[in-house]
């Protein structure tokens, strides 16, 4: 069944959000109304009490980068016209290389009510929110990410019955000129760390402080392991730092991913510190990785992970076996720099075999311990560990790669077999034993992008079913790939 309309309507992806309790954003504060019940209207009365001068349309582009259409509105009716009709753009530029012609080239940004937020880093007064794209036909454009990931979130829940939400793990390095009042630690002792053992502490916070008031689901923040000492890199001090999100349905927390580096970058450069999410800042010392987490919710309740007798519930398993199974490939969406390659080559906090286990942080695939108050009460929902992705990936595609992924295993005969196979003898005792090539699945993450264009090639149908990923996107991943092996 194609997913092609009703996107935004969508019951589930509004269920979900209203499950997660996130705290009130600043404009739902001045609004005095939660996000999911604002209308055009109440953005109307907030720009005019607000004194708001710009209004700023941003949207995700086919690189997976955050863009920006800025208005200054003439008066009510225009500032209301924006809200509700969006604004044209050039396709072409947005989507190039799939199938947008320069000449038939127009599409549509449609905003999105519920996202709006001021724009923390505007010398005036400005209102932004986050849009769609439609076609020309007026429904929501295959090429953009943002229907890609909407259409792979729809069909997962229509199919299964499973919502699945994810929230991302963003690491990032800060980097900065050292100095003789610096007082740190030694190389990959970073974990935890505070100030003054660290100089992007309070960068980190007010990052934190920032997207909370965005409406941004959050849940912490800390200093990571990595740190490389200026003696490496010709008198450059880098440490890195990690932000946890919260859970949100697919849609939302892929844009809350693009958000948070919008947000990191822009501290940064205002600090005049350097902010990167490279795969690797240096080789030999710790990567930067993007791992998600996932949640499967069932009946607007989140999935166990296992029931009473310790088995693993059918959504989990459909998602582990769908990320075991469909990893290799879904490096096309979250791996996509040469570095990437590099970690998960040289297995620092990375991994490098297509395994999954109970806590085990070498694998591809973790079940994370889940912190229980004293009377065996989850603090957290139990959640499934995906921790290949690294800081280049593309979030809204790779979440609908998922979502497909794990659609694809709920039909698999083989599902069983390849969660034997594919068990860490270290973080699975009841499944022991190392995956075996002799049970015909791959056993080794990909070390380069032709191995990741083979996986791609081979199971593209997966990721088209349901008309989620349109085939020239597809084949533009493949020529890329391809061409970045020639």
């Amino acid at each position: 069944m194609d997913i092609d309309s009703g996107l935004d309507s969508d019951p589930s992806l509004l269920r979900a959000q209203l499950a997660g309790g996130a705290l009130a954003s600043r404009v739902e504060q001045l609004i005095g109304r939660p996000a999911a019940d604002w209308t055009a209207d109440d953005l109307v009365t907030f720009v005019r009490g607000q004194g708001v001068r710009l209004v700023s349309l941003m949207h995700v582009g086919g690189d997976g980068w955050l863009k920006t259409l800025d208005f200054a509105p003439r008066d009510t009716g225009h500032l209301r016209d924006i809200l509700t009709g969006g604004e044209r753009a050039d396709g072409a530029s947005l989507f190039p290389g799939l199938g947008i012609v320069p000449g038939a080239s127009d599409v549509v940004l449609r905003p999105r009510i519920a996202t709006a937020f001021l724009d923390p880093f505007a010398p005036v007064p400005t209102l932004a929110m986050l849009c769609g794209h439609a076609g020309r036909d007026g429904r929501e454009l295959p090429q953009s990410p943002d229907t890609v990931v909407r259409r792979a979130h729809v069909r997962l829940e229509r199919e299964t019955g499973v919502a699945l939400e994810a929230l991302g793990e963003v690491e990032y390095f800060l980097g900065r000129r050292a100095n003789e009042n610096d007082v740190y630690g030694a190389a990959e002792h970073g974990y935890h760390a505070t100030a003054p053992f660290v100089f992007g502490e309070p960068l980190r916070r007010r990052a934190l402080t920032l997207l909370a008031g965005m409406g941004v689901p959050v849940k912490y923040a800390h200093a990571e392991v990595g740190y490389i000492e200026p003696a490496e890199t010709g008198g450059v001090l880098w440490e890195q730092h990690e932000i946890e999100l919260g859970l949100a349905p697919l849609p939302a927390a892929a844009d809350a991913v693009v958000l948070t580096h919008w947000v990191l970058r822009n501290l940064a450069r205002a600090e005049g510190l350097w902010c990167s999410f490279d795969p690797v800042v240096r080789r030999g010392h710790a990567g930067t990785g993007l791992h998600f987490h996932f949640s499967p919710v069932v009946a607007d309740r989140r999935d166990a992970t296992r029931d009473g007798a310790g088995r693993l519930t059918d959504p989990a398993r459909w998602l582990i076996g769908g990320l075991v199974r469909h990893g290799a490939g879904l490096m096309a969406f979250g791996n996509r720099l040469e570095s990437s390659f590099i970690r998960v080559g040289q297995a620092r906090e990375a991994p490098s075999e297509l395994t999954w286990g109970e806590f085990d942080r070498n694998a591809l695939v973790r079940l994370p311990i889940v912190a229980r108050d004293p009377e065996g009460h989850a603090a957290s929902p139990p959640t499934i560990e995906f921790r290949l992705p690294d800081g280049s990936a593309h979030p809204h595609l790779l979440l609908a790669g998922v979502a497909q992924a794990m659609s694809d295993m709920r039909r698999s005969p083989t599902l069983e077999t390849l969660l034997a196979a594919t068990a860490s003898p270290r973080g699975a005792p009841a499944r022991a034993g190392a995956p075996t090539a002799a049970a015909g699945i791959a056993t080794n993450v990909p070390q380069g992008f032709p191995g990741v264009a083979a996986e791609l090639r081979a199971h593209r149908a997966v990721y088209e079913a349901g008309g989620v990923f349109p085939p020239v996107m597809i084949d533009a991943l493949l020529a890329g790939l391809e061409g970045a092996a020639a």
